[in-house]
């Protein structure tokens, strides 16, 4: 006779502002039945009076997680905000347990709430959580004509907000400040980013912005002017970066190792082919790898990973790499010590300016495989009082499947 299932002992609850009289009844049974209930003070308050334990959910949002697991077992709730599966807590905990051990009952989004008080298209608008991340993720969506959904941490955040884009160029925009979305405390108000003035924006605060004004937009084609990039010219220039971007074939998901990394603009061009993209950057130098983060961080890419080292004494450690770029750095001790390390199927890229690299990459190429491909570029500059060409450096680059 076949066993019958458990059922889960933890249910994730989705609450909105309008509390209890907005939960589904599935959602109104398990708070009813639980023995443990644990949420946010602020999501507690929104219940009536209940049977079972009530303990508020601690600060830093990372000590609440234990305080379910223990919990393991035992009819228990957990209260997030409206999808707890969308820049929500749902996730954070579930990746602890086996999947007969959990239900989820999610509510609406604020993402569906502001939507559904605008008229905006979800599937067109960008959607970011910044409780706890910089505003500078924004940056790589801003560009006039697009709408985004933003869920902040407080009002102070959503000062902060207009403040960015104001200074970035965009303080033409304009943004819908919302606070405690469906719930009788419901606000909305609009400004412009430039000047903005609102105050007393109460908490939880989500801002739709229609992005408008001079500032610059961040191209989505590979290959970004130099200009984007602080620099002490150790950078892999615009029409070299594009060809090797496209050696190194980004896909999403992908982590990528940029070995000698200068300023970043590899590894900072690959996360910005897709959110979803993981980059270490490894850069000996320290005044470069400051670089390397500033550039990460105004370009709205924080999540690159810079590792002060030099190669092959210094390699990142954790999992394998999709991909592997050498721009600095390049011996044959380090293609020695990285080879072993390239799972089957990794993409490798290495450029080579000197005689004596571009020798090393001929040898490798005839042991390994690969193309060789030799960059040649000139530009117009004055001769006289007239123009000619002037010749680059020419680049060779060894481009390999492991």
């Amino acid at each position: 006779m076949a066993e019958t299932a458990k059922a889960p002992w933890l249910t994730i609850v989705g609450i909105g502002e309008d509390g209890w009289t907005g939960l589904s009844e599935p959602a109104r049974q398990a708070l009813s039945s639980a023995a443990h209930i644990i949420g946010p003070p602020r999501h507690l308050a929104l219940l009536p009076p209940l049977t079972g334990a009530v303990e508020e959910w601690p600060v830093p949002f990372a000590d609440g997680i234990p305080l379910v697991l223990r919990q393991r077992g035992h009819a228990t709730v957990m209260l997030a905000s409206g999808d707890p599966f969308w820049f929500g807590a749902g996730s954070s905990v579930t990746g602890a347990l086996q999947a007969d051990e959990w239900t989820a009952l999610p509510s609406l989004s604020t993402f569906s709430l502001a939507a559904a008080r605008l008229g905006w298209a979800l599937q067109d608008t960008v959607c970011l959580g910044l409780h706890a991340a910089p505003l500078s993720r924004l940056r790589p969506h801003l560009a006039p004509g697009r709408k985004a959904l933003i869920l902040l941490r407080d009002g102070a955040a959503a000062c902060d907000l207009a403040a960015y884009l104001d200074v970035a160029g965009f303080g033409a925009s304009t943004l819908h400040v919302m606070e405690a979305l469906g719930g009788p405390r419901e606000r909305l108000r609009v400004s412009m980013a430039s000047g903005f003035a609102l105050d007393d924006i109460r908490h939880p605060v989500a801002v739709a912005l229609d992005c408008a004004g001079a500032g610059e937009a961040i191209p989505t084609a590979s290959g970004l002017d130099d200009s984007w990039f602080q620099s002490d010219g150790q950078l892999t220039k615009r029409p070299v970066r594009t060809l090797t971007l496209s050696a190194l074939a980004p896909r999403a998901g992908d982590l990528l190792w940029d070995i000698g990394a200068g300023s970043g603009s590899i590894a900072i061009e690959w996360l910005l082919s897709h959110p979803a993209n993981r980059a270490v950057a490894l850069e000996a130098d320290t005044v470069r790898a400051a670089n390397a983060r500033a550039n990460a961080q105004s370009l709205g890419v924080d999540r690159l990973k810079v590792i002060e080292g030099r190669a092959p004494d210094t390699l990142p450690e954790g999992p394998a790499p999709d991909a592997v770029f050498i721009g600095g750095g390049l011996s044959h001790a380090l293609l020695e010590a990285l080879w072993p390390r390239l799972r089957p199927g990794t993409r490798l890229v290495a450029n080579a300016v000197t005689l004596e690299s571009e020798a090393l990459l001929t040898h490798w190429r005839a042991a390994k495989g690969g193309a060789l491909l030799r960059i040649e570029l000139a530009d117009a500059a004055p001769i006289g009082n007239r123009q000619g060409w002037k010749s680059r450096y020419p680049v060779v680059q060894w481009n390999v499947t492991v």
